[in-house]
């Protein structure tokens, strides 16, 4: 095995699970990660860059007057998969004093993960991969999905969540999707969810969706994985490290397993966008625009109708990515149900990565990559397209602000994955279902080579080599305190957009 590469210079370990940033704002950074997980280089160039907003935010409380809060960066942690973003690192939890900043949750607002357990067996369902493969493709990809919705439907969902989606009560000619709802789905959830919904005073930013079709319609938005690292995979229980745990979640050894991670697509960049807008129309005159053009929002009184606006839509995108998981879990669950009979799937968890909390002291804490871990809570952690995932009950650790990591991480920029093996990549297809809009077994599309070519290409984007070993990013978890191993969960297939 090659030894670890040695950590950036600019980095101090502390111990064996944690490192400090030393940086000219003085601001208190840690990223937890052991001597066997890599941080690259251009990750910590990013932070640091993303540090000048403490200075930011300090000119602005001193051209604004009458603050109750003086606005700064408090803290800010890193996860074991801490790598560049396209701004702000993924990984990053930034905890403020007195503003708020919406490029530090990013575009995809509350992308996140959904676990459900069925009642079916692996071996009860590898017999009929290839019939399942089939259906899968027309669920997600050839008009399969069928998800009906009123007007009132998508206004409930985009106002209050699954709550209000649910209110509007399941149509009674559904199929498709809609078809594999049950009454566990619509009763209460309670702890299933970090949130069922983020209440909003109106949904009037997105009105053009809500009336889309005029009555019962389908759209092309809600149901769809999303692209980059986003997916719908069936998984089944290898491994329980934590029995207690497990047979409280439901999981028992070769329990096929659903996961889905998707966020609020265009809803979510439209909610950013709107957050950018304001932020500059709220900008003083006398204070220049950052060089690293992140534009926080003040805590003020001025700002107060610009920065409603924004959370309204926040909450709007929020609220559509708890739906969109649900309806994805949902068709991968009416392909299980065509090929090996009801499957009898209940939720474990439903988890947010791109988040803000904002508290009563004045204080929010921004997750950008990064996914609640509160004393108890369940801890979603995939590893890359066929490596395993892992379930984990999070420890509450104050020192990691009650956050872990949303995944491995990745190891090479997406940009550089086209000089990856083609070796690889076929010894991995063969090994390895994945389900994408194209068939590349289908005759007719394997004789096109540009087709083929541009296909491979995107997935050499997601392939196992391009992330992190997701092995020592989860002994970090443990080692750390952040989080507790439960179960370990192998892939069967992945569909991915």
């Amino acid at each position: 095995m090659p030894l670890p590469k040695r950590p950036d210079r600019r980095l101090v370990r502390t111990d064996d699970s944690w490192l400090t940033l030393p940086n000219p704002a003085d601001v208190p950074v840690e990223i937890c990660a052991g001597p066997e997980v890599p941080i690259e280089s251009a990750a910590i160039d990013e932070l640091l860059t993303v540090l000048e907003t403490d200075r930011t935010l300090r000119e602005l409380g001193q051209a604004t007057p009458g603050l109750e809060f003086e606005p700064r960066i408090d803290r800010v942690v890193c996860t074991p998969d801490f790598h560049k973003g396209a701004g702000i690192p993924i990984g990053t939890v930034l905890r403020t004093v007195g503003a708020l900043v919406p490029q530090a949750v990013g575009n995809d607002i509350n992308c996140g993960m959904r676990v459900e357990v069925t009642s079916l067996t692996v071996d009860r369902v590898r017999p009929h991969l290839d019939r399942l493969e089939r259906r899968l493709r027309h669920l997600f990809f050839e008009g399969g999905r069928r998800i009906g919705l009123t007007p009132a439907h998508r206004e409930g969902l985009l106002r209050d969540g699954l709550p209000g989606l649910i209110a509007e009560g399941v149509p009674a000619d559904a199929d498709g999707a809609w078809g594999q709802v049950g009454p566990d789905d619509t009763a209460d959830l309670g702890g299933r969810l970090h949130a069922a919904g983020y209440p909003a005073r109106s949904a009037d930013a997105f009105r053009d969706w809500i009336t889309s079709g005029g009555g019962t319609s389908y759209d092309s938005i809600i149901g769809s994985v999303g692209g980059g690292n986003h997916f719908a995979e069936l998984q089944y229980v290898s491994a329980i490290h934590d029995g207690a745990a497990a047979y409280a979640w439901g999981l028992a050894p070769g329990r096929v397993v659903l996961m889905v991670h998707t966020g609020s697509l265009s809803l979510g960049h439209q909610a950013n966008a709107t957050g950018h807008d304001q932020a500059r129309a709220a900008w003083p005159r006398t204070v220049p625009r950052p060089a690293n053009r992140i534009l926080p929002m003040l805590l003020d009184e001025r700002g107060a109708a610009g920065r409603e606006r924004y959370l309204t839509a926040f909450a709007n995108a929020a609220n559509f990515a708890v739906g969109n998981r649900f309806f994805l879990a949902m068709m991968l669950r009416a392909g299980l149900a065509s090929v090996a009979g009801d499957p009898g799937s209940r939720l474990i968890y439903d988890a947010p990565h791109n988040l803000m909390w904002p508290g009563a002291d004045g204080s929010a804490v921004h997750r950008k990559g990064a996914t609640p871990a509160e004393l108890g809570e369940p801890v979603i952690v995939p590893g890359s397209m066929g490596a395993p995932s892992y379930l984990l009950r999070g420890l509450g650790n104050d020192r990691a602000l009650g956050s872990a990591c949303h995944g491995a991480g990745r190891s090479i920029p997406r940009g550089a994955t086209a000089r990856g093996s083609d070796a690889e990549l076929d010894a991995f297809l063969r090994e390895f279902r994945v389900v994408t809009p194209l068939n590349h077994r289908d005759p007719a599309v394997a004789g096109r080579r540009d087709i083929i070519a541009a296909w491979r290409r995107d997935l050499k984007q997601e392939a196992p080599w391009a992330y992190k070993d997701v092995g020592p990013v989860v002994d970090t978890l443990r080692m750390a305190e952040v989080a507790q191993p439960v179960a370990e969960l192998r892939p069967i297939l992945t569909v991915k957009g």
